[in-house]
């Protein structure tokens, strides 16, 4: 803005110099003080085009016909500062104010042509100087839409970045929050019975070595994903073909997880798979760390039209009062069923215990 302000200022002064030795050097009319001061006034406005682009149109119009109507004769730099003000209007002002600066401009030529040059002979040329004129307008309107363009790409551009960020932490955080309750809980199980049942700890170190492998391939994967030049064939992100692995993990944990599978499996767009699969392990993964030893259920129905995943538990523990975790993944689940046109319930149930209710549009291909 500073430097476009700058070039407006240049231009007027150099426009003012070469507007004044031509003026000088002019021999129609009489030259005095009142004519170099209206020439001026034809091009110095131009420094305040961008914040009052209206306005100095007017005043260099005035000052160009009021030259030629005092009798100074044709106008020495052919009012080269109406034309520019004429195009910073189009540019940076709304239609009406373009339609008021070309009729303020257009009643200057023909005050010029018909004073200086002639009311019959001067048509001709008053008409090329009208065509320009217009041209000026399509132009400068031209530029402002394509202004206007650049910018809403760039309003574009940024609110993808920001939810390619949102997703990342989603993924990060459904990611993490699922392998390091596994790890925390199993770990702790170890430690405890450590001299008591050597054979439990050692399968309980076994599934913190193998969920920490895990975790570490899932984000090893999201960081190959994120890298411009990754590779090609890469490990499609995780889906609801591996909800019975997931399963069997937490099983393995002491988690007692019942899994019950209707209508008839099939392929799902890779983002909706990927939502569904989440939700899944985000609440089985508050199940775990909250609800104590419970028993979960997990019912998936491919429906004709919809998906419907329920995760329920029967409570055993009471909710954590303190606790950010859950709140905060359930706000981001149903962030991510949104994006896909779906709906997520999260809550107590009336009998006991907490549920997870997701229905996600899936419409069934033959």
């Amino acid at each position: 803005m500073i430097r476009s302000v700058r070039a407006d200022v240049a231009l007027a002064a150099v426009l003012a110099v070469v507007t004044a030795a031509a003026l000088t050097t002019s021999s129609s009319g009489s030259v005095d003080w009142q004519a170099h001061l209206l020439a001026a006034l034809s091009v110095t406005p131009i420094a305040l085009r961008q914040r009052a682009p209206l306005t100095t149109t007017l005043v260099m119009c005035a000052a160009l016909m009021t030259f030629v109507l005092l009798g100074y004769g044709d106008f020495p730099n052919s009012g080269v500062g109406a034309v520019v003000g004429l195009f910073s209007v189009a540019q940076l002002r709304p239609w009406p104010s373009t339609a008021l600066a070309l009729g303020a401009v257009l009643l200057a030529l023909v005050t010029v042509y018909s004073t200086v040059i002639g009311t019959f002979s001067g048509w001709p040329a008053l008409a090329a100087a009208a065509v320009q004129c217009v041209t000026m307008c399509l132009l400068g309107e031209s530029t402002k839409r394509w202004s206007q363009r650049v910018e809403r790409l760039a309003e574009q551009a940024a609110t993808a970045v920001a939810d390619e960020r949102i997703r990342i932490a989603h993924e990060l955080h459904d990611i993490m929050a699922h392998h390091m309750s596994v790890i925390s809980l199993q770990s702790g199980l170890a430690e405890h019975v450590l001299t008591s049942d050597q054979d439990m700890a050692r399968k309980a170190m076994a599934t913190v070595g193998g969920t920490s492998r895990e975790a570490l391939a899932e984000m090893r994967r999201l960081l190959t994903v994120l890298r411009p030049d990754g590779p090609d064939g890469l490990r499609p992100q995780p889906g609801l073909s591996e909800l019975d692995g997931l399963v069997t993990r937490l099983r393995e944990t002491g988690l007692r997880v019942d899994l019950s599978v209707t209508g008839r499996r099939r392929t799902l767009p890779p983002g909706l798979d990927l939502c569904a699969y989440r939700v899944a392990q985000e609440s089985l993964t508050n199940v775990l760390k909250h609800a104590g030893p419970a028993k979960a259920g997990v019912t998936l129905d491919y429906g004709e039209q919809v998906l419907t995943l329920e995760v329920v538990d029967d409570g055993l523990a009471p909710p954590p009062r303190h606790s950010t975790t859950t709140p905060r993944g359930i706000a981001g689940m149903r962030e991510r069923t949104a994006l896909y046109g779906g709906t997520l319930d999260a809550g107590p149930r009336p009998e006991g215990g907490f549920g997870v209710l997701l229905r996600l549009p899936c419409e069934a291909t033959p």
